[in-house]
């Protein structure tokens, strides 16, 4: 009995031991497959491998210079502000060289088309895109030639009268403000500066009446800088308050000539098409005499743009028959149109006839009134 109970368990010894031994081997076996085993690749992501593998090629092939950034990248995205600002004006010079090469290929066609060559495109600007005006003034109307012909400037304009400009300050005006008047006073003839010693402008208008004076001329200033001007014709009105910005005096100019002569200059008035544009182009017409002298080739221009007045005083020589070679004299500045009042100077009790009013008039850019 005890001997065959000892062969039974010599049996399933055996038997354990073969029974490891099988399943290490296939586990050895699986583990080997696993090895070998490759991934399968989709069909899809083969044409995406290929490509990366081409642009591994050749950026190997071509060693890059600077560096790349995304199609959508922008300058704003840099956080250093140095390198965001030669980013910026290198971008910019690129920009500036291809609209000239575009610019000379265009002309080269152009020259080799002659006649045949399309017309110029006209570019849209807040000018040529305002707002039509219903005051636009029309020369041949027969209305405006008659309201001219009754107006506060008709005694002017039909040569009865010779203009004689009165020039003065706000009290105690400072040293650049005073020079301002001076230099006006050169461009415009027959002009006069007077100190205002604390009198206030009514009782300096009825002065100017008695001593043959046309126009009383006003330069307000803030914080030692010429910032306002009032010009009040005579005898009858009407007074324009004006906005003064942006005055440049002679020294500040860079190649400017030499100072203005006595000579009478031509006055040339741009772009003043509207009723009120008409009656403040004419107000600035009546401040010089009527005949200009051109031996002293003196131009003084007020430029309407967008309701902003340019003043600019210019000497010219002709180079040829074809070219005018100009040069600024000075002084210069800017206007913009505050009020119109009939009448002369009455801040309490006056009439006025157009008030600038910002957020009611301004609410277009391309509604103008000048």
């Amino acid at each position: 009995m005890y001997n065959t109970h000892v062969k039974q368990t010599e049996q399933k010894q055996q038997k354990m031991e073969s029974n490891e031994a099988t399943t290490s081997k296939s586990f050895s076996k699986k583990k080997g497959k696993t090895k070998k085993v490759k991934r399968k690749v989709k069909p899809d992501e083969a044409p995406v491998q290929e490509m990366d593998q081409a642009e591994g090629e050749e950026t190997e092939m071509k060693p890059v210079s600077g560096a790349c950034f995304p199609p959508t990248f922008s300058v704003s995205e840099i956080k250093n502000k140095q390198r965001r600002h030669s980013m910026f004006l290198k971008l910019k010079e690129e920009k500036r060289k291809q609209k000239l090469e575009l610019k000379k290929k265009k002309k080269k066609e152009r020259k080799v088309l002659g006649d045949k060559a399309p017309p110029k495109e006209v570019p849209k600007t807040i000018e040529n895109q305002r707002i039509y005006d219903e005051t636009t003034v029309n020369p041949e109307d027969e209305e405006v030639a008659f309201d001219e012909g009754t107006d506060e400037f008709s005694a002017y304009f039909n040569r009865l009268t010779n203009p004689k400009v009165l020039i003065t300050t706000s009290d105690r005006p400072r040293g650049r403000t005073v020079r301002f008047c001076e230099q006006l006073a050169t461009v415009i003839p027959h002009a006069h500066v007077y100190y205002r010693r604390g009198l206030a402008l009514k009782r300096v208008i009825p002065q100017c009446v008695s001593r043959g004076f046309t126009y009383l001329m006003v330069i307000n200033e803030d914080r030692k800088v010429p910032n306002g001007l009032v010009l009040c014709h005579l005898p009858d009105g009407p007074t324009a308050h004006f906005k003064v910005s942006n005055v440049r005096l002679r020294k500040e100019m860079k190649r400017r000539g030499k100072d203005p002569t006595e000579h009478v200059p031509e006055v040339i008035l741009n772009n003043f098409t509207t009723r009120l544009g008409h009656s403040i182009g004419r107000m600035f017409a009546a401040l010089f005499p009527h005949d200009p002298q051109f031996v002293g080739r003196q131009v003084a221009t007020f430029h309407n743009q967008r309701d902003f007045i340019f003043f600019r005083f210019h000497r010219y020589i002709f180079k040829n028959e074809k070219k005018v070679g100009i040069q600024e004299l000075g002084p210069r500045f800017t206007l913009k149109l505050r009020s119109l009042q009939k009448g002369t100077f009455d801040s309490k009790f006056g009439e006025y006839e157009w008030v600038h009013k910002r957020h009611e008039m301004d609410s277009s850019r391309r509604k103008f009134h000048l």
